[in-house]
């Protein structure tokens, strides 16, 4: 845990929120965005570069009439001056374009716009294949779809926990053809890639932005389609600035050293391009900043935004701390926390007067009067192997008809956080614990974390248990909900688990198992468990004989050295029956507890709904498979489903080609959210789309989600252990809006944390050699898979060394050619043509993906591209059929090769004379 000054403090926002009420250094009406005293009008006030936003009663009359819009803002990470907000009927998105127009709005923030007329709407160009009209999705994959457990090194994260599958690969993604890369775990981490590209750019971030020709307006759209248009907006009111205004990045000295402004103000460079350059006053930099700017290039700070007035192209911010060296995991790991707003501060002595003082705690002997005592049964935890927060158990009972008495055992974590308290405001306000690669911040006191409710063996604990009688097919005879009091017997890993369901009657040697109660067997747990086993298999058959969906997605996990905590290694997490196992009975628990609290409070249940995709990118994704021959069935989420796993073989690269296509599907995905069920009229809204059940919530998981506190509260209600919770709809829907924010960002936060340290490995362990696959083809870049991490990048013609390429289309397929610089200077330039019809392998159905550019990556010392793809051996080459995308074995050649691919593949920025150097961890 950090020490209290890392802390952040950010000061709250006036009503209208997008109004800032901070004065400026000149007083009011000044700020240091005014480099020219000419600038100002003849009444003595400076040229408003933004508009002055709307009334909050304008804004309010104009949603009601339907004139404005409101959604979330997202801005295209790659094209900051591009940026877009949802359309509220699922079409395509509504387009925001330059910084003007957005308005000193940031990314993520709650928005109102107004259309612009028809004639200033954005022109679609049908030949660019960059397709920006739905710009950087950050898509949202639900976890109870995707099923791919990302294990953590020394906590138990919330991606490993067994109830949680990556629910959301949250995103900004740079992807131009406007769906967001889901699986892109790099996107974000150590930017930026192709640097003559960005930087260009960036001297002007804060200014009005020329608009290309992709962007450009039309100047008659009456004679165009329908379908070339997409609509632009304005923003005119921030309703909820959802950013932090926090970010990271560096300091420079301004450029005019003989301005007023450089004896006042340094200029801060956020390391993401979507936040403005801000100006920072001298006194809050390091003394000898002006003097030696030098020494602070590579230094990473944390600034925050407190005005940004109409009349400046650049915001007025505050220098909070030094973090210490960019690349650095601590620095830039700091900073990815502040940029999320996570609280990663000590709990103050208010909220840890909350806990239980005279320790060793033990139960009350009144809780034994009030609850089931189940300490004699086999009950067990099943979790990752360095799991120290353990929120759920299991037990299953052999019944004498054959069938089987079966138990969820949930940490009753609502019992130590009293309503109201110092200690539940606290947990509200953080909404979850957020899980890193090397740490958690937890969302509550590791006392109760890690003790008195962690279900550590041999110890009494408190619990809300879900027990059922299944039949060995898993069908419900009988429910039970209650308190009740467990004494787990073990502590068993997946790794455990999985021994025993792959050894169903072998004797697993005790020294290869944790320590078991007296009171119980090994034998007895391992029949246990391959119980649990038969039962969840054909709860799983029939969840998706009823329809569910499932995207697997690859994950990264790390093993970590224990002295520097620096990365030695990673691999892809394999997701096996043990976890598969666990997952079935939490979303049991989880539909059984929703359907019980919405019984009981259907005005006032917490519950959780999954929206089906957006209609828009659906569509766009059905046509472009329908092109490419594929035949997939988007109708529904289990049609889906069965399309998937009918499609490919199980060779690796069938499943490589599976992945890409399942991260094609995942784009249109929109997220889950928490919801009141007294706030939606139609209850048609409550279905959870990748479940494909009408009801669902969170139950398992209290010690890191409050969500499932309030969903505890709830259920004891139901039960009559407790009053009924005094909180109206509406108050509830804030609760749930507020973790639905928190959970989003802490998937950031965890996903930026997996990208630095996979940047820190490359950079320490040097080139790697990787298998890879082209996914896409744009106008000036395409789209690698690589094969071993499960990493999609970008990679920039411009970062590369060809003496030419140019993009075209033939028909509807797109065209990328290639003139490759010759190594030795009598040679020839290499020409490369790739389309989307070239050979195939038959035995490998065809993939609508983009065609295949293999010489594009990395080759071996001493080879050449070549003009055709090399075929691996063991695939035989054919000809007849179309090639969507195939195979393709590219092995990286050393770093001085060609150092800015390089630098695209691994998440390092060095130029060709350098040693690889991380350049940021935590943003763009």
């Amino acid at each position: 845990m950090s020490h209290p000054d890392y802390r952040l403090t950010l000061r709250p926002l006036e009503t209208p929120r997008g109004v800032s009420s901070v004065v400026g250094p000149h007083g009011v009406g000044a700020s240091p965005g005014d480099k020219k005293s000419k600038n100002k009008s003849l009444r003595g006030k400076k040229k408003s570069i933004f508009e002055t936003y709307m009334s909050k009663e304008d804004v309010s009359e104009g949603l009601k009439r339907g004139t404005l819009i409101q959604g979330i803002l997202r801005i295209n990470p790659k094209k900051f001056h591009e940026a877009f907000i949802p359309s509220p009927d699922g079409d395509r998105d509504i387009f925001i374009d330059g910084v003007v127009a957005r308005n000193r709005a940031l990314n993520g923030d709650l928005v109102v716009v107004k259309l612009f007329p028809e004639e200033q709407w954005k022109v679609i160009k049908p030949d660019s294949n960059d397709k920006e009209t739905e710009g950087a999705y950050e898509s949202y994959l639900p976890e109870e779809l995707c099923g791919s457990l990302l294990p953590q090194q020394s906590l138990k994260g919330y991606n490993d926990s067994p109830d949680v599958i990556i629910e959301a690969q949250f995103d900004d993604s740079d992807s131009e053809d406007g769906h967001g890369n889901t699986q892109n775990i790099l996107v974000d981490g150590v930017k930026k890639l192709s640097v003559c590209l960005h930087e260009k750019g960036k001297e002007d971030a804060g200014a009005p932005v020329t608009k290309d020709e992709n962007t450009s307006m039309a100047q008659d759209t009456r004679t165009l389609p329908e379908k070339s248009l997409q609509r632009s907006a304005k923003v005119v009111y921030i309703l909820e600035k959802k950013h932090s205004r926090a970010a990271t990045g560096f300091l420079k000295l301004l450029a005019d050293k003989n301005s007023e402004l450089f004896r006042k103000y340094a200029l801060f460079s956020p390391s993401d391009h979507r936040v403005p350059r801000i100006y920072v006053p001298l006194k809050d930099c390091p003394q000898d900043f002006v003097t030696r700017p030098k020494d602070y290039a590579n230094t990473l700070f944390i600034c925050r935004i407190v005005d940004w007035k109409e009349d400046s192209n650049f915001a007025l911010g505050q220098l909070a701390k030094s973090l210490g060296q960019a690349g650095e995991i601590e620095p830039e790991t700091e900073g990815i926390l502040t940029e999320y707003g996570v609280d990663f501060s000590d709990f103050s002595s208010e909220v840890l007067e909350c806990l239980p003082q005279g320790l060793p705690w033990t139960i009350p002997p009144e809780e034994f009067n009030k609850r089931r005592d189940l300490r004699k049964d086999c009950i067990f935890t099943i979790d990752p192997s360095t799991a120290r927060d353990l929120d759920d158990a299991l037990s299953c009972k052999p019944l004498t008809d054959g069938n089987f008495e079966v138990g969820v055992h949930i940490a009753d974590v609502s019992y130590f956080v009293p309503e109201g308290s110092d200690l539940d405001k606290v947990a509200a306000e953080r909404a979850t614990s957020v899980y890193l690669v090397q740490k958690v911040i937890p969302m509550l006191p590791r006392l109760l974390c890690e003790e008195l409710c962690s279900l550590n063996p041999m110890t009494d604990k408190l619990t809300f248990s879900v027990i059922w009688t299944l039949t060995p097919k898993g069908k419900i005879l009988d429910e039970w909900f209650g308190r009740t009091i467990i004494r787990s017997c073990t502590k068993l890993s997946y790794e455990h688990a999985q021994s025993m369901i792959e050894s169903p009657t072998k004797k697993i040697p005790e020294k290869e198992l944790p320590p078991i109660s007296p009171e119980h067997t090994s034998e007895e747990v391992h029949r246990a468990v391959l119980n649990l086993h038969g039962i969840a298999k054909e709860l799983r058959k029939q969840r998706f004989v009823d329809g569910a969906l499932r995207l697997d997605q690859l994950k990264l996990a790390f093993t970590l050295d224990h002295e520097t905590g620096l990365p030695q290694g990673c691999h892809i997490y394999e997701y096996r029956d043990s976890n598969k196992l666990v997952e079935e009975f939490m979303l049991l628990a989880n539909m059984a507890v929703a359907h019980k609290i919405h019984r009981a409070f259907p005005e006032r249940a917490l519950l959780r709904r999954h929206p089906p995709p957006q209609t828009k990118m659906l569509n766009d994704l059905v046509e472009f498979c329908d092109q490419m021959g594929l035949s997939m069935d988007f109708s529904s989420a289990g049609a889906l489903n069965k399309s998937l796993t009918e499609t490919f073989g199980d060779d690796k690269y069938s499943l490589a080609r599976k992945e890409v296509l399942t991260n094609m599907c995942s784009r249109p995905m929109q997220m889950a959210l928490y919801f009141c069920s007294g706030m939606l009229q139609d209850q048609a809204q409550f279905r959870h789309y990748a479940l494909n059940v009408p009801l669902y919530t969170h139950f398992t998981s209290p010690i890191r989600r409050f969500a499932d506190v309030l969903v505890h509260r709830l259920l004891a209600a139901t039960l009559g252990y407790r009053e009924v919770p005094n909180v109206e709809p509406d108050a509830l829907q804030k609760q749930a809006d507020h973790c639905n924010d928190r959970r989003m960002a802490s998937k950031r936060v965890q996903e930026l944390s997996t990208s630095l340290f996979f940047s820190v490995l490359v950079k320490e362990s040097g080139p790697l050699e990787s298998e890879a696959m082209v996914l896409g083809v744009l106008n000036q870049a395409f789209d690698v898979l690589v094969l071993r991490y499960g990493v999609q990048k970008r990679v920039y013609c411009n970062a590369l060394p060809l003496r030419s390429h140019h993009f075209q289309r033939v028909g509807k397929k797109p065209e990328l050619t290639l003139l490759w610089e010759p190594e030795a200077m009598e040679q020839e330039p290499v020409r490369q043509v790739r389309t989307q019809g070239g050979p195939a392998f038959p035995e490998y159905p065809c993939v609508p993906i983009h065609p295949l550019l293999w010489g594009a990556l990395f080759l071996p010392q001493g080879h050449t591209p070549q003009a055709s793809p090399r075929v691996p051996p063991d695939l035989p080459q054919r000809s007849g059929s179309r090639v969507g995308f195939q195979a393709l074995h590219a092995e990286v050649a050393t770093a001085h090769r060609h150092p800015l691919l390089w630098a695209q593949l691994s998440g390092t920025s060095f130029s060709p004379l350098e040693t690889p150097t991380v350049r940021r961890g935590g943003g763009l």
